[in-house]
């Protein structure tokens, strides 16, 4: 959007949609890597996709270390447009880029020197470690290009414009669609490299999407100019960039921590309930896309009108956003009970226990999407008004104080076996969408933004 007017006045609903189906669109593209790994990787066997689903938890959690401080990018430029504040926007997006790519070099490195560690750690069998090892340390490589093309992706989003970001995951998606059987299975004078094939057709679209990103920023057409001499960082910026990336980070840390605890909880019942979790959580990540997208919508949206001084307007947003997503993912969902076993069979068509098993973990807990949906998208809200605590908070509640213990509880404790830790997936979605909402209707972050706003927007370069 060239003028942000239309997100500050008129139509809330409007300007949710117009934000968010991009976003969608681009997050479902995004997941598409996945989906098509996985489905040229169950044409290897169940221990392919398992090789991938163990590592991919340890790989979120690298990755959520770098990802809040896009986030907090986002907040921060979201506010500045919402004050007409060019120059701060600027300023703003050079510093995070610069950060982050700092961040993200670090990372690289140090994920590439601990893959085969950290795939033992996590508990991965003798018949998938090489592969997962592999699988880790080629995708290890992209994790610059991986950050630099969200950094870009949050501060286009923070000034609204959507639509770019979208157009250029698309390209590399569909260019993915023709590298990964390429890489995986070879073809004439190219080697087939299995499962560590996926992750290398990944690094090469990462790569091309993150200079694509790069160019755009520092061309300065599409909203946004990052300068060199401005990208030197500032310790008052890293510290501002800290306080509000932090807790984000935390947030998708902790859900990435809980997700690979959960990981080794599961791979003590064996291959067959690793690939079932690993479709399972597949179709979960894609289910997310919708709720994640309003929820990144509803920051944009809530920290723009908040710079604007609307904090009205941001509560409505707020009650807007949560409805959609309840109603809209409850629906979702049924389909998904409905369509669980062809879903399943879809990715690993030839193994029935696996079929059997992963169809029954979506069953049980597609009906819970809509209060999945809830939580994510008032998270969305407290990012926007500068509150990332209160995110990381409910967060922490959901992943480690009601999942995990109660999976462990459940498949070891009780006659359900490995099939309480589907159990655990629903039940604690309706805890944390509770506690969000409560605290949500307390009113305690609108008085939060009131007393801080000032600050914020008074913050100049030092």
């Amino acid at each position: 959007m060239k003028n942000n007017q239309g997100l500050l006045e008129g139509s809330i609903f409007k300007s949710l949609t117009t934000l968010a189906w991009p976003i969608i669109m681009a997050n479902i593209l995004q997941t598409a890597y996945q989906l098509i790994d996985t489905f040229w990787l169950g044409r290897l066997g169940a221990n392919a996709v398992a090789a991938v689903s163990i590592s991919f938890p340890i790989l979120f959690l690298v990755l959520s270390l770098g990802a809040g401080l896009t986030l907090a990018g986002t907040v921060i430029v979201s506010q500045y447009k919402g004050a007409s504040n060019q120059k701060m926007i600027d300023f703003s997006a050079g510093q995070t880029v610069a950060l982050v790519l700092l961040v993200s070099t670090f990372l690289a490195v140090v994920g590439f020197l601990s893959a085969r560690p950290l795939m033992v750690l996590i508990g991965a069998g003798p018949e998938i470690l090489e592969d997962s090892v592999s699988y880790f340390q080629v995708s290890s490589w992209g994790f610059v290009f991986l950050f630099m093309f969200f950094v870009f992706q949050s501060l286009m989003r923070g000034i609204g414009n959507v639509m770019l970001p979208m157009y250029i995951v698309l390209g590399t998606v569909f260019l993915n669609l023709v590298l990964d059987p390429l890489f995986i299975f070879g073809y004439g004078s190219i080697p087939g490299y299995g499962v560590a094939g996926a992750a290398v057709a990944s690094v090469i679209t990462q790569g091309i999407s993150a200079v694509v990103g790069l160019i755009i920023l520092f061309g300065g057409k599409r909203g946004i100019r990052i300068k060199l001499k401005e990208m030197i960082p500032q310790w008052e910026w890293v510290k501002r960039l800290f306080s509000l990336g932090i807790p984000a980070s935390l947030e998708q840390s902790s859900r990435a921590g809980a997700m690979t605890v959960m990981v080794m909880l599961v791979t003590s019942f064996g291959s067959n309930v690793v690939a079932a979790y690993g479709i399972g959580a597949r179709i979960l990540s894609l289910v997310i896309v919708p709720a994640l997208g309003f929820a990144i919508a509803t920051t944009t949206l809530v920290g723009q009108n908040i710079g604007a001084a609307k904090i009205k307007r941001a509560e409505k947003i707020g009650d807007l956003s949560s409805k959609i997503a309840f109603f809209g993912l409850t629906g979702v969902g049924l389909i998904l009970f409905l369509l669980a076993e062809p879903l399943t069979r879809f990715f690993v068509p030839n193994d029935p226990q696996v079929i059997r098993e992963g169809s029954k973990f979506i069953k049980i807990m597609a009906p819970s999407f809509g209060l999945l949906g809830v939580q994510q998208v008032l998270n969305g809200l407290f990012n926007g008004a500068r509150f990332t605590q209160a995110s990381m908070l409910i967060s922490v509640f959901n992943m480690w104080i009601v999942r995990f213990p109660l999976a462990f509880i459940l498949s070891y404790q009780t006659d359900l076996g490995f099939e309480g830790i589907w159990w655990a997936f629903p039940i604690s979605n309706l805890f944390a969408a509770i506690v969000a909402f409560i605290y949500y209707k307390s009113g305690h972050w609108k008085v939060r933004t009131l007393r801080k706003r000032h600050l914020w927007l008074q913050q100049g370069i030092n």
